[in-house]
């Protein structure tokens, strides 16, 4: 199979929502020519306009939107080698989804779907060519953060390697490679279980818990990592204390009951203002603008101080 390596070869990318019209932004950026298949055309263009305008302001940089071409149809036939897929995490919705780009897409074409939770091998062993299929899993904003998860299988190292090499080079990502089940979720879920249990046993309120993670966590994460900040503050004492609070960590198996009020209300956060916390349309729009602002400091400063220190040697 012929796999995409070039930032000028042509991209479909399917899905709706911010998420989707932030990886556009990347894709533009990289120089691709790019087909998207949205369900809301208005929605989507409303949403990329305002991350082109954001983009320009803060860093300087144009994009040739007549290398974007939005749709509320897959094509029936596409020169895409690469199409990138943003679904629901629902197996069904994305088994239909994947079914119908193997009907339009060549043969030699990669599809890269994202699944948090779904193992890649429930989708590609139903795939008429399960080679070609890989794992993306992006996060908001997608063209601000260096964030990218590349699901692997046991048969498409090297398709997983070639989306890798091109994530690094033109997407601004910094990438990594796994196999078969994502581990970002897995990890955002383990902390996120352990916080509804401290909230729901009444030892911390919402606020608490987003201080906590802000001020200690938030602080280091984007330096370091888990595991290198461990190394940093003494890899021996948080083995201890480890060892002492894994007993009595969260093991639930359920969501809590506040959880479950939250979801049977329909929260859907700030998208319907019904989450953790209560908003008005006037926060909403602050908290959208201050997030958009933030990224594109945070990331600046992300650069600084780089995660791989080029071989251990850090620089002044």
């Amino acid at each position: 199979m012929e796999i995409i390596t070039k930032q000028t070869y042509p991209v479909l990318l399917v899905g709706s929502g911010d998420l989707t019209a932030g990886v556009a932004m990347c894709l533009l950026k990289a120089g691709h020519k790019l087909d998207v298949c949205t369900s809301n055309k208005a929605a989507f263009n409303r949403l990329f306009k305002r991350h082109v305008n954001a983009q320009e302001k803060n860093t300087s940089q144009y994009y040739n939107l007549n290398n974007v071409n939005v749709s509320d149809t897959i094509p029936s036939a596409s020169d895409c080698k690469l199409a990138i897929a943003l679904t629901s995490e629902n197996k069904n919705i994305k088994q239909e989804l994947i079914d119908k780009l193997e009907t339009v897409l060549k043969k030699d074409a990669v599809i890269a779907i994202n699944t948090e939770s779904i193992p890649l091998n429930e989708l590609s062993n139903k795939c008429a060519n399960g080679k070609r299929l890989i794992g993306l899993n992006w996060t908001e904003p997608a063209h601000t953060t260096f964030f990218l998860e590349i699901i692997a299988g046991e048969e498409n190292g090297d398709v997983a390697d070639k989306i890798c090499e091109l994530a690094k080079a033109y997407w601004g990502k910094d990438p990594y490679i796994v196999q078969n089940t994502g581990i970002r979720s897995r990890l955002i879920s383990a902390m996120a279980r352990e916080a509804s249990f401290l909230v729901d046993n009444g030892y911390a309120s919402f606020d608490d818990i987003d201080r906590a993670c802000r001020n200690d966590a938030g602080y280091y994460l984007p330096f370091s990592g888990n595991c290198r900040y461990m190394d940093l503050m003494g890899t021996n004492a948080y083995g201890m204390v480890m060892k002492e609070l894994n007993p009595d960590l969260s093991k639930d198996q359920e969501l809590p009951n506040f959880f479950k009020k939250i979801l049977d209300n329909g929260g859907l956060g700030m998208e319907n203002k019904k989450g953790f916390y209560t908003y008005s349309d006037e926060s909403i729009a602050n908290w959208k603008r201050t997030m958009e602002k933030f990224s594109y400091q945070v990331k600046d400063i992300i650069k600084k101080y780089p995660f791989n220190y080029n071989k251990e040697k850090i620089s002044e």
